[in-house]
């Protein structure tokens, strides 16, 4: 998994990119197949954003979360991204396949 964090207005220190690679360590421990993660994180004024692109089997996933500081932004983007992540697994998974079939009584 290549991952790349980029900063608009903000430089990216070494705690803020341990922080990132720990956030993504709790989302890839639900999804072993993802490729790429890209992550933007950019102060305007008072507002930090925080927003990531994963590139995983079959989808590209994206989410966006703001708040004071940077950390609770990377929190609750960490929060969206593992509720994206679950989802798309349950999509792939055949819900169909364990059910069994009774034919009709006559």
């Amino acid at each position: 998994m290549q991952l790349s964090v980029t900063g608009h207005h903000v430089e990216i220190t070494p705690a803020l990119r341990s922080y990132v690679e720990k956030k993504i360590g709790r989302i890839v421990r639900h999804c072993d197949y993802v490729i790429d993660t890209h992550f933007v994180l950019t102060v305007e004024k008072l507002l930090h954003k925080a927003e990531a692109t994963l590139r995983v089997r079959g989808e590209i996933i994206h989410a966006l979360a703001s708040d004071g500081d940077m950390y609770a932004a990377l929190d609750a983007l960490a929060d969206k991204l593992e509720r994206r992540v679950r989802k798309h697994k349950e999509k792939l998974t055949d819900h169909h396949a364990e059910q069994v079939h009774k034919s009709p009584r006559l």
